[in-house]
């Protein structure tokens, strides 16, 4: 025995010649909480537009890691136990100008467009969402509506009702739209009632004189009957585009109490008699007044017929749909319209239409986010006399497509939130404003805007594990995981 330890004793002392045993401890035993890696579960991919469009809705090559890391960093917790309302999609107004100008691209180019527009594929921003004008808007060549006469005469009987006008561009383009996705859902909005139904007997203001409130519920019916016959479903219409906005050309004003007298006496009856299940959506105007929606869905005989509420916001504030809602939560709210004009900075529009028209319509109830024109060309045309002369359309068709604010601002959202998600929980922080959704393959999506002058890092918090984003002044970004 005493042999063996001199062994071990020279060993040891051999090892102490190579490593300086004298500074360091013996080996102790194990440490009872040893620190624990954090532990990475899933990639999130980013999508990101920045304000000086080094970014056009471009894929991020890192994937950024959820970990059980932890931070100081702000952060925005989604939570997909805590479900709001489904989402119906996302898109624009297909304007007559904007089918005009759509058509009359080279074969070619017009087939990758339509592909990119309406597509599934990688490259395609998945619009899901169409509003079209009942007759002519102000963004049409010319002014019309289904059953013009004379001066002087009228068609109570809708004899000479016709959809000529819209077979030229509108529903030949609508039908390739079709095509590509078949589940797209369109809805309907007049900017006029025929001239000869109105008191002023103008395309521009004037009001719907009561003696033809059944003559025009059937317009709509044929309407709706009609673009059936062409293999377009109507989804939804609304009574008038902008009731209380008699200015522009063709425009009509409607009250609160002709709007309701006009639903439950005529409009309602009517798809009910020609067993029309077209959704009727109210008001269509702007978020300073949600007291004429409500007004009308107090009165329980217009209620009955009423799917939910439009709104805009050249006035007001977005969460004026949430008024709405809590006064009537059994009716649905829908965003429909927001333009960008001729002279806004892409930066700033970029901000102030991710924050108010996608995510603060979805954070107050929508189910749709409307962006206002698809297409015009490099003068803003066309338009009617006395329409809009800077509308700036998502798209500029002027030889070359060129793809405006509006179009990113869009493709944000309808690229991932497809029909049929539904938003669920997550919380505004600091310069981040931001909404969440769950979709039909179970994926998780937040998009969000940083606000703020300077750049931000925050957290994505999901499942009490949490990703770190770094976000540039007045960025937008999808986050898919």
């Amino acid at each position: 025995m005493k042999r063996n330890n001199i062994i071990i004793a020279v060993v040891i002392g051999y090892l102490c010649m190579h490593a300086d045993c004298s500074s360091k401890k013996q080996p102790g035993p194990p440490d009872p909480n040893p620190p624990v890696p954090p532990v990475v579960t899933s990639g999130v991919t980013a999508w990101i537009t920045n304000g000086d469009r080094s970014n056009l809705l471009q894929k991020q090559t890192t994937l950024l890691s959820f970990s059980s890391s932890t931070n100081s960093n702000p952060t925005v917790e989604v939570d997909s136990t805590i479900t709001y309302q489904t989402v119906d999609g996302f898109g624009y107004t297909l304007t007559g100008g904007s089918a005009y100008l759509i058509n009359r691209l080279p074969a070619a180019q017009k087939a990758s467009l339509l592909q990119e527009l309406f597509g599934s594929s990688e490259t395609s921003i998945g619009i899901s969402y169409l509003r079209v004008s009942i007759g002519a808007s102000d963004l049409s060549a010319e002014v019309f509506s289904y059953n013009d006469m004379p001066a002087g005469q009228t068609d109570v009987n809708l004899t000479n009702f016709n959809l000529s006008k819209d077979t030229v561009d509108v529903i030949p383009l609508l039908k390739e739209i079709l095509l590509i996705n078949p589940d797209i859902k369109i809805m309907g909005s007049p900017w006029s009632a025929p001239v000869w139904m109105k008191d002023n007997g103008n395309s521009v203001g004037g009001s719907l004189q009561p003696q033809y409130y059944s003559v025009y519920a059937q317009y709509f019916v044929k309407y709706i009957q009609a673009m059936r016959a062409k293999g377009i479903t109507i989804d939804a219409i609304t009574p008038q585009n902008e009731p209380q906005h008699g200015g522009n050309n063709p425009s009509m004003v409607m009250s609160a109490a002709q709007q309701a007298d006009f639903i439950k006496n005529h409009l309602g009856p009517a798809f009910q008699s020609a067993g029309l299940t077209t959704k009727i959506i109210i008001w269509d105007h702007n978020c300073d007044n949600p007291n004429y929606p409500i007004s009308i869905l107090n009165d329980a005989a217009a209620k009955q017929y009423i799917n939910g509420s439009a709104f805009h916001l050249y006035a007001g504030n977005i969460s004026a749909l949430s008024t709405v809602h809590a006064a009537h939560p059994d009716k649905h709210l829908y965003f429909t319209e927001q333009w960008t004009a001729g002279s806004g900075a892409f930066d700033g529009d970029l901000k102030w239409h991710l924050r108010n028209v996608i995510v603060g319509s979805m954070r107050n109830w929508s189910r749709i986010a409307l962006e206002w024109n698809l297409a015009n060309d490099g003068g803003y045309n066309p338009h009617t006399p006395g329409g809009c002369t800077e509308c700036k359309g998502a798209l500029t068709l002027d030889g070359a497509i060129n793809r405006n604010v509006s179009y990113y601002i869009v493709a944000h959202a309808s690229k991932f939130v497809r029909p049929g998600s539904v938003r669920i929980e997550s919380n505004n922080v600091a310069t981040i404003f931001n909404v969440a959704f769950k979709t039909p393959d179970g994926k998780k999506v937040l998009i969000a805007i940083n606000d703020g002058t300077t750049a931000a890092t925050l957290n994505i918090k999901f499942k009490g594990q949490i990703a770190v984003a770094t976000l540039a002044a007045g960025a937008a970004a999808t986050y898919i995981w």
